[in-house]
C-alpha cells in the first residue's frame, strides 16, 4: 500500500517558505501602506502551497486585509500564507469551497469593508486585475461583480472546459434568472449590501451558481468584467466527477431556490404527455372498439405524477415564501 508524507520543514517546501519571507520583506519595503484600506481580500486555498504565497503577495499590494481560509491543507498552505502577511483561519477537515468562503465572508464582516474581493488560492487568476473588479462596486453600478473569462475575444481555457462552461451558463442563468458569461469564475467582488445579505448553503463549488440565485432572491445587481485566466497546473479532480458535482448541486440549488419551477416543469410535462396519450386511446377506442391497455394505464401514470408534482410545487413555493416573510419581519427593526 502506498504512503503519503507530509512534507516537512527540512524537506525543499522550506525553501518556498524562505523564498516567500524575503519576497514578503521586500514587498514591505516597496508599497507600505495599501491602496484600498477599505478592501478585504478572501482566498479559499485547498493544498496550493505552490502559488498562495504568490497570491496573497500581490493581493498585499491593494490592501493589508488578506484573509485566506486554509480548508484542512495536507501541505504547507497555512504557514506560507500567514509568512506572506495573510491572516490565516484553519479548518481541520476539508470542508468545501462553500463553507470555506463562508468562514471567510463571516471574518470579512467583522473588518466593515467597502468590498470584499475572492479569488482563487490555485494561482489561475491575476491579483494585479483586483482594480477591475472593485471599480464598479466603488462607483456604485454593481453589488455582485463576476470576473468572466469569456468576455474578451480569446481565452486559454481548454476546450472541453469551455463547453461545460457553457452548459452550466445556460443552466445557472435559466434556473436562477440571472445570467453570466462566466457562472463558475471564482473571482469576485461583493459589495456591503451583498456582503450582509448573502449566506451559503452549498457546500462544493455549486457555490458560484448559488450567488446567481442569491443575487435574484435580494435583488441584487449583477456586472461582468473581463479577466486573465491561465492554468499554470493540470486540475487537481477529475474534470468529468467536477462537472457532476457542479451539476448536482445546480439541481439542489433549483429545487430550494425555486421549487415551483423545480416541480411544476417536469410535472406540467408529465400531465401534457399523459393527456396525449389519454386521447390517444380514446382515439383507438373510438375506431377499433377496442382499449388500449398499455396507453390508458400510462396516461394515468403521468398524468397523476404530474398533478402532484404541480400541487408539490405550488405547496413548496408557498411554504418557501412564507419562511421567507417571516425571517424579513425578524431581522427588520
Amino acid at each position: 500500500m502506498a504512503t503519503t508524507v507530509k512534507p516537512s520543514l527540512n524537506t525543499p517546501i522550506r525553501k518556498t517558505i524562505d523564498e516567500v519571507r524575503i519576497d514578503h520583506d521586500q514587498d514591505n519595503c516597496l508599497h507600505g501602506q495599501s491602496s484600498y484600506p477599505d478592501l478585504v481580500v478572501v482566498i479559499p486555498a485547498y493544498n496550493e502551497e505552490r502559488f498562495i504565497g504568490s497570491v496573497v503577495l500581490q493581493s498585499r499590494k491593494f490592501t493589508d486585509k488578506v484573509i485566506v481560509i486554509d480548508d484542512g491543507s495536507q501541505d504547507e498552505t497555512a504557514q506560507i500564507a500567514r509568512i506572506a502577511g495573510a491572516t490565516v483561519i484553519c479548518h481541520e477537515h476539508n470542508c468545501g469551497k462553500g463553507v470555506a468562503l463562508n468562514s471567510g465572508f463571516n471574518a470579512a464582516r467583522l473588518l466593515e469593508p467597502g468590498v470584499v474581493v475572492c479569488i482563487d488560492g490555485d494561482g489561475q487568476h491575476l491579483p494585479e486585475e483586483i482594480e477591475l473588479l472593485i471599480e464598479p462596486i466603488f462607483s456604485r453600478k454593481a453589488d455582485i461583480v463576476v470576473g468572466s473569462r469569456y468576455i474578451s475575444t480569446k481565452t486559454c481555457t481548454p476546450r472541453h472546459r469551455v463547453w461545460g462552461h457553457r452548459l452550466f451558463n445556460f443552466l445557472t442563468g435559466f434556473a436562477s434568472g440571472v445570467g453570466t458569461s462566466d457562472s463558475q469564475s471564482g473571482f469576485r467582488a461583493f459589495s456591503p449590501r451583498a456582503l450582509r445579505a448573502i449566506s451559503f448553503r452549498s457546500k462544493d463549488f455549486s457555490v458560484e451558481s448559488e450567488m446567481q440565485f442569491l443575487a435574484k432572491e435580494h435583488r441584487l445587481k449583477v456586472m461582468e468584467v473581463p479577466i486573465t485566466i491561465q492554468y499554470p497546473d493540470p486540475p487537481k479532480r477529475s474534470v468529468l466527477v467536477h462537472g457532476i458535482r457542479v451539476l448536482n448541486g445546480l439541481l439542489r440549488l433549483v429545487g430550494q431556490h425555486r421549487p415551483l419551477f423545480y416541480f411544476g416543469v417536469p410535472g406540467a410535462v408529465g400531465m401534457v404527455f399523459g393527456i396525449l396519450l389519454g386521447l390517444r386511446a380514446v382515439e383507438i377506442f373510438s375506431r377499433t372498439s377496442q382499449l388500449a391497455v398499455g396507453s390508458a394505464l400510462l396516461s394515468i401514470l403521468l398524468s397523476m405524477t404530474g398533478m402532484i408534482m404541480v400541487s408539490t410545487g405550488f405547496i413548496l413555493h408557498s411554504i418557501r415564501g412564507l419562511l421567507r416573510e417571516m425571517l424579513k419581519s425578524r431581522r427588520s427593526p
